[in-house]
């Protein structure tokens, strides 16, 4: 089939990737306009075009999905086959253009955690099992028939960008499935609306304000936020009116002699917080203005 890919980051590349070692027929690739980063403001192109460019993939840059030449331009390459893996929302006139559809990538059992960040979302409520979902893009978002799933279990250890990279290989290998059952006609879409389950979870996008710690809570929901947000956006606190992200931890189960937020250090080789009913011993951090560094490094030229 004639595919066109489209999306962004390097989660997707590893899908975009795969197709290609497996012979599929990319015709074209759809990412994202370059845009200024960093301190000079350079022009930064998107993983998925640096990966299209050294592959000698065409590559289409709309500043708008519902343009005409956009458009018109898309329908020229006659694909097939549509696959979306992490890009932005597409209109219908896009996702409803070829023959056999729109397919996504997502990274969750769906319906369990529609929306923009899932692993984030998994990792905060503690879940012990993610996955990986290949479904039919339709109007509203995350909610198109299913076509595989594949289960990743979670390690009590893992961090989002742990979970996002065990994510971003299955959904690599079921995309070729959903690809190879497509072409031969084997595939049956189910709608979501049939599946098992109705207390499903929700994975909006994470805002600044919900990465600021509450020490006031349980030591194990502290430890879950904080991994589900490392290596970013990263939870943060405050030290002597400093911020302080913290991006790894280890769960102290013991009573804490201090109350929620304050610290105990021996100003060497520790410093932990005490939550509601236990400590969180810190590991890897970033205090305002320095760069991120383990605790022990931390220790060594901190003054309280």
């Amino acid at each position: 089939m004639r595919i066109i890919f489209m999306g962004t980051p390097d989660f997707a590349v590893a899908s975009l990737d795969a197709l290609l070692q497996a012979g599929e027929k990319v015709v074209a690739v759809v990412t994202t306009p370059d845009k200024p980063a960093g301190r000079g403001q350079k022009m930064h192109e998107s993983a998925v075009k640096q990966y299209a460019v050294t592959h000698h993939i065409p590559v289409l840059q709309p500043e708008k999905l519902r343009d005409p030449p956009f458009l018109e331009n898309l329908k020229s390459y006659q694909a097939d086959l549509q696959i979306v893996v992490a890009f932005r929302m597409l209109p219908e006139a896009v996702w409803n253009m070829p023959a056999h559809g729109t397919v996504n990538v997502h990274a969750s059992l769906l319906p369990n955690y529609r929306g923009a960040a899932p692993i984030n979302h998994a990792l905060i409520n503690g879940e012990k099992v993610s996955g990986v979902t290949t479904f039919l893009l339709q109007h509203e978002i995350d909610t198109g028939n299913v076509l595989l799933q594949q289960e990743v279990a979670i390690k009590e250890t893992d961090n989002a960008g742990d979970l996002h990279d065990h994510l971003m290989q299955a959904g690599a290998r079921l995309l070729l499935d959903t690809v190879a059952a497509l072409r031969d006609g084997t595939l049956k879409p189910i709608p979501q609306d049939d599946m098992a389950g109705k207390n499903w979870k929700h994975a909006p996008k994470i805002f600044k304000e919900d990465c600021v710690i509450d020490w006031n809570k349980p030591g194990r929901e502290v430890y879950n936020l904080i991994r589900g947000l490392s290596p970013y956006p990263t939870a943060f606190t405050t030290l002597q009116g400093k911020v302080l992200k913290i991006y790894e931890t280890a769960l102290l189960e013991e009573k804490p002699n201090s109350a929620p937020g304050e610290y105990e250090t021996d100003h060497k080789t520790y410093l932990r917080f005490a939550c509601a009913d236990s400590y969180l011993d810190l590991k890897l951090i970033q205090i305002e203005g320095k760069k991120r560094m383990t605790i022990a490094d931390f220790l060594r030229g901190y003054r309280f």
